[in-house]
Order: structure tokens, then sequence, then C-alpha cells
């Protein structure tokens, strides 16, 4: 809407800037003087064909024509523009340059008309029309067609680019996908299973030093536990990279929570579990795998660090999830940790909008809480290789055609500037042109001697008398007083010349 606003301003302000200029000639006329009524209906037809070129363009290329019969060269030069302007607007170039050449017979009809009735030679007439048709109408259509084939042509070049940007990130995305995949199968078959095998291996030596070697019991326990262990991180991993876990359809339910605080009971851990709200069975997979993911890496900092601490593992379920896991100062000493797994812990949680913090409380001991979304935004593939970028937005007509634009508009300068300049020089002409006459000129001037052009080309066209072929001119140095010279229509002569009281 403020577009089509700013359109209807624009077009009023040419339209009264085209009107004003042709209005100059009733003080200044350029050629053949006119009737003042004339020049004023020319003025307002000229003014008019900058709206209709925008609404109706192929009609205001026609309608370009009958300024040719006005003795109004202001009002006729700006038709330029509204050539220019309607032909960058049609498409189909075989109507326009069949508009062109119906508007070309008609100029040269209606300056027929007006050179029969000024008077002018066949050569004049020539002159004229050619000048009339080549800078005012040729020239402009052929600049306005080229600068409006590119508008289209731009169009599609910028769909293109957007579809073509858009194609690459897609198809990066999915390279990276299947790299996921192809590693994740290759992990899952040259890993899952020897992981496997270690874990029966060490079941079964379990219960064989349980019997011939107890003192080893507790090593080949905690073999198994690792072994059991790095199949579980294992599968996290699978999990990550796209490929499907065993045991990935209930990570971060209640009762995988439980399984973990239960196997860390059972380790010798002394902690509970408090759960509220609903249970995440229904989860999105990205939040249940976070919520699996912040307990067990807590709970396996308390066995390294605090075995002894009293711990409490808390998931409240609402408008989001909040899990944490704090435990209570521990007799044994705090070993040293690199912090790796809070690291990829904030890592994971960021990714899926979340926010992780793991701190000392207050006294001794330490907390983590990560405060999760139940509806994660972020795509499941970002975890793993780094965000797909989204394809950036198509480059604009204004950056992808610099060179088009340059080009056509130096084209358009050609065509309207000899029209332009034209009516620069007339109005030039017009405001500092003499058009008055001396008494010692005046006595120089003999009937049936002097000719029509040697009178216009020293003082330029007075203003038209009431007499057919009779013009008038100021007397210089007197205000109330005016020289006339008429014509003969035919050879040119003058016939006779008076001085009259204005």
């Amino acid at each position: 809407m403020m577009i089509s606003v700013n359109v209807k301003v624009r077009d009023g302000l040419w339209a009264a800037c085209v009107l004003l200029l042709a209005l100059v000639t009733l003080a200044a006329p350029l050629g053949r003087p006119a009737q003042p009524w004339l020049i004023v209906l020319s003025a307002l037809w000229a003014a008019a064909l900058v709206p209709i070129s925008a609404r109706w363009p192929k009609w205001a290329i026609v309608l370009t024509a009958p300024l040719n019969g006005v003795s109004n060269l202001l009002a006729l030069a700006p038709t330029s523009l509204v050539v220019f302007r309607s032909a960058r607007s049609i498409r189909s170039q075989g109507r326009l340059w069949a508009l062109v050449g119906i508007t070309t017979v008609l100029q040269a009809v209606f300056g027929g008309l007006h050179s029969w009735r000024a008077g002018d030679s066949p050569l004049e007439y020539v002159l004229g029309t050619a000048f009339s048709v080549v800078f005012l109408l040729v020239f402009p259509a052929v600049s306005g067609a080229l600068i409006g084939r590119r508008k289209p042509l731009t169009q599609v070049l910028m769909e293109r680019n957007d579809y073509l940007e858009h194609a690459r990130a897609l198809t990066a995305s999915t390279a990276r996908s299947a790299t996921r995949a192809h590693i994740a199968s290759e992990m899952h078959d040259m890993l899952s299973h020897r992981l496997r095998q270690l874990t029966a291996h060490a079941g079964a030596l379990e219960r064989s030093a349980a019997e011939q070697a107890p003192e080893l019991r507790e090593q080949v326990e905690l073999i198994r536990k690792t072994s059991a262990v790095a199949m579980e991180e294992l599968r996290e991993i699978l999990g990550v990279l796209g490929a499907s876990s065993e045991h990935e359809e209930d990570a971060g339910t209640r009762a995988d929570v439980e399984r973990l605080v239960a196997a860390s009971s059972a380790a010798g851990l002394s902690v509970y579990l408090d759960w509220s709200g609903a249970d995440l069975a229904d989860a999105d997979a990205r939040l249940r795998r976070a919520v699996h993911r912040v307990v067990r890496e807590a709970l396996t900092n308390v066995h390294k660090h605090a075995p002894s601490a009293r711990t409490r593992v808390s998931v409240a379920v609402a408008d989001r999830v909040r899990v944490e896991v704090v435990n209570g100062p521990s007799a044994a000493p705090r070993g040293a940790g690199t912090r790796r797994g809070l690291i990829g812990l904030e890592e994971r949680v960021e990714l899926i909008g979340g926010s992780f913090l793991a701190e000392v409380p207050t006294g001794e001991g330490f907390r983590v809480t990560a405060s999760l979304p139940l509806h994660p935004v972020v795509q499941e593939e970002t975890g793993a290789a780094g965000a797909v970028m989204e394809a950036p937005p198509p480059i604009t007509a204004e950056v992808l055609t610099v060179p088009r634009v340059v080009g056509g508009g130096c084209l358009a300068t050609l065509s309207l500037v000899p029209a332009l300049g034209t009516a620069f020089v007339l109005l030039v002409v017009a405001v500092f042109g003499r058009q008055e006459v001396s008494r010692e000129e005046f006595d120089g001037f003999q009937p049936s001697v002097a000719h029509e052009e040697e009178v216009t080309e020293m003082f330029g066209f007075g203003v038209p008398s009431d007499n057919a072929g009779c013009y008038r001119y100021h007397v210089r140095d007197s205000n109330d007083r005016d020289f006339e010279f008429c014509f003969d229509r035919d050879s040119g002569l003058m016939t006779t010349k008076k001085e009259l009281a204005r």
C-alpha cells in the first residue's frame, strides 16, 4: 500500500513538472507561435500522459502522436520519458514495435498537418518528423524495452539463486547425515560385538574368580562394569550419530533413571531418586537422552570424587524438565578431574535449548543442574558434526545486476539526453532569446524584399497577431508599442510592416 502511494505521488510530481515546462511556451514561444488555448491544451495533454503511462502504457505511446500537431516543443520533448516508461512495462516485443510503428505513422500525419498549416518546406517537415521519431520515440522505446526485459530475467535469476543455495545446504546436510550413519554403522559392527564379547568373558571370569581366586574378584568386577559402561557409551554415541541402539527407546524415562540410581546404589553409593511430574516415555528422544546423560554423568562423578557422600537425584517435569544431582560432603579426598564430562554435558544441553550449571553449593559437596525444554527445537543432527548452516538469503537484484543496471542506465541516458537536451536548449532560447526590435532594425526590413527566415533568425518568432501570417515584436525602449510583420504563406516574403499600440 505504501509503495502504491509513493508511486502516485511521484507520478503527480512528474506530471506537474511536465505541465509547468509546457506552459513556459505561453511566455516565451518556441518555433511558430500558437494560440494560447492550444498551448494550454497541449500542456495538459503532455501532463496527463505521465499517469496514463503507468496504468495504460500501450495507449500512452500512441497518445504522444497528437502533440506533433501543435507548435509547443516544450510539451513534445518530455514524451520521450513517457515512451521510455511505457516500453519498459510492455512485455511483448512484437506488440511494442507494432505500437511504435503505428505511432510513427500518426506522428507523420500530425506533423504533416502542422507543417502544412505553418507553411514549412518539405525538407523542414522531413527533418522535423525524423528527429521526433528517432529521438523521441524509437530511441526511448529501445532502451525501455531492454531495461524492461532485464526485470523478469533478474527475478528468474534470483529464484534460481535461492533454489541453488537451499539445494547446496540440503546436499551438505544429507552428506553429513550419510557420513555419520556410515561411521555409526562401522562402530556398531566393529566395536559393539567386541564389547559384548568382553562383557560376557568378564562375567564368566568374575564367576570363576569368585570360586578359584577370591582376591581377584574386585578387579574382575571392575572389568565387567567398565565394559558395561563402555557399551552404554557406545550406544549413546551411536544415538547421537543417528544410528539406533538397542535400549534407546526408554533412555531418560523414569524406569531408565531408576535403573541408573539402582545400579549406583548397588555399587555402594548412598543415592535416592525424587521424581515429580509425568513420565517422559512419550517425550522427544533428544530430551530423554539428555536426561539420561546428565544423571549418568553426574552419578559417575560422584562415584569418582565422593563415593561416600549422600546423593539425591531430582527430576521435575512441568513446563520444563529440571534435572538436579546433588551430593553432600565426602570423607574421602576429592580427586582431580578434567571436567571434560561436564563440558560435554553443557554442550549437549545447550544444543537442545536448555541451560546447564555445575557448582559447589553452600558448604561442601557438588551440584549439577540442567533445565531442559519439553519440546527441543534444534535438529538432532546438530549435536554431532556441527550445526547445519541455513541457506543464506538470495542475492538481491541490485547486487546481482550492477553491471546491467549501469549498462541500462547509460542506454537510458543516451536515449533521454537528446530529448531533454533539446528541451533545455529551447527553454534557454525562449527565456533569453531576443524578441525586441529597434526602430533602426525595423526600418531596415523592406516589404517584398525581406524574408521571414531573416526576421526569425535575428529575433525569433514573435507573438501571432490577429491577422493570419502576421507576428508582433516589442519595440525596444518602449512599453506600449509593437512592430507587426506580415508574410506571404507561400513565398515567405514580407508583405507589410507597421507599428501598433499595445
